[in-house]
Order: structure tokens, then C-alpha cells, then sequence
């Protein structure tokens, strides 16, 4: 068995693998704040159930065993946020540290009692998609809200942050899943980027 460090580091590879061409072991060791020595001897682990590819040189890739596992536990994960944001009354940003401790331990019973009483939901209270009890998932990758112009307009759709400090800031901008944006400036050499979010003026 893997256990649950190992599904994390499943996890984890399939989260960088969406924003990032290549995922090396640096990459996960810098996601978890772990040596590059710890993240190596957890990749062998891994290679020898068949769970990823590596080759001295080249990126980790997931196996389809592999992606398997990985969105089970995203599945688990997403679907206990939206459980305890919908259901239970917790705020954004305080249900993922509480889905990072129950991810594991739920039976699949549980989990799909939990999918029939919130009405089957296809997204988390941060936007991102849950994956169907088959695997299946629309995993699609929105343009950042930094590379919109002037002028231009958006619906949020992805708040794709995890720490609550930033949650909690992201809320006092009113950008939730949802909200209209219109970009009206954006200032040179990385400044601020000036615009209204459901009518109201911000700066980030």
C-alpha cells in the first residue's frame, strides 16, 4: 500500500501536470516543502506499484493507475469542501485544511452518499471541477485574470488558491466564482491591474 503520503504525491503530480509542461521532482518537492531527497525516495516507491513514469532526466507522468488514484482522492477532497461549505456552514477558506484530513479516510459509500445530498455538484466553493466517481473530469484551464486587457470582460470561474490568508483576502475582493469582472487598467512593470468587480472598483 502507498498510503496516504503516497496518494498526496499522486495528487500533487496531477495538479502541477496542469499548469506545468513538465513536472519534475524539484517541482513537488518545492509543492510539499520537502527535500529533493525525501520526493525521490517516495518516486521509487510509486514506480514499483506502477503508479507514475520517470526516467533520469525527463518529468513525472502518472500511469493510468496512477491518474486513477489521483482524482479518487480529488474527488474525496472536492466533494468534502463543497460538503462542509454548502451543508455545515464553513467559510471558503476553511475547508481545505478540513478536506486535506478527511480526503483518506472516507469509505466510497460515504463519499457518494455525500454527491446524492448536495444534488450531485460539478464544482467545489472555489471553482475547480470534481471528478465523477468514473474518473472523468472537464478540467478546464481558464485564462489568468493578469493576462486580461483593458477593457476586457470576465465571469471568475477558478480561484485556484489553497491558503486561507489568501482565501480570506480574495473574499474581501468579492472575487468569487461567479462575480463579473471588467478590467480598466493595468499599471507597467507588474503594478496593480485596476477593475470592477460586480460594479464595485478594486485594485490587485
Amino acid at each position: 500500500m502507498i498510503g496516504q503520503a503516497g496518494e498526496d504525491y499522486l495528487k500533487c503530480i496531477y495538479q502541477l501536470s496542469l499548469e506545468n509542461e513538465i513536472v519534475t521532482p524539484t517541482l513537488v518537492a518545492e509543492y510539499f516543502r520537502i527535500s529533493p531527497a525525501a520526493v525521490t525516495k517516495m518516486v521509487k516507491r510509486l514506480k514499483e506499484f506502477n503508479l507514475i513514469h520517470h526516467e533520469r532526466g525527463q518529468g513525472l507522468t502518472l500511469t493510468s493507475p496512477g491518474k486513477k488514484v489521483a482524482l479518487e482522492v480529488l474527488r474525496h477532497h472536492r466533494l468534502i469542501e463543497q460538503y462542509l461549505y454548502q451543508a455545515l456552514g464553513y467559510t471558503w477558506d476553511e475547508v481545505h485544511e478540513e478536506a486535506e484530513r478527511l480526503e483518506h479516510v472516507i469509505s466510497e459509500t460515504f463519499v457518494e452518499k455525500i454527491d446524492a445530498l448536495l444534488g450531485y455538484p460539478t464544482h467545489d466553493p472555489h471553482g475547480s471541477p470534481i471528478p465523477g466517481k468514473n474518473g472523468e473530469i472537464d478540467d478546464v484551464q481558464y485564462p489568468l485574470l493578469s493576462d486580461l486587457e483593458p477593457g476586457k470582460k470576465a465571469i471568475v470561474r477558478r480561484v485556484g488558491r489553497d491558503d486561507a490568508s489568501m482565501l480570506r483576502y480574495i473574499g474581501t475582493l468579492g472575487l468569487y466564482p461567479g462575480a463579473e469582472v471588467d478590467v480598466i487598467s493595468k499599471e507597467p512593470y507588474g503594478g496593480p491591474i485596476n477593475i470592477l468587480v460586480s460594479g464595485k472598483k478594486r485594485a490587485i
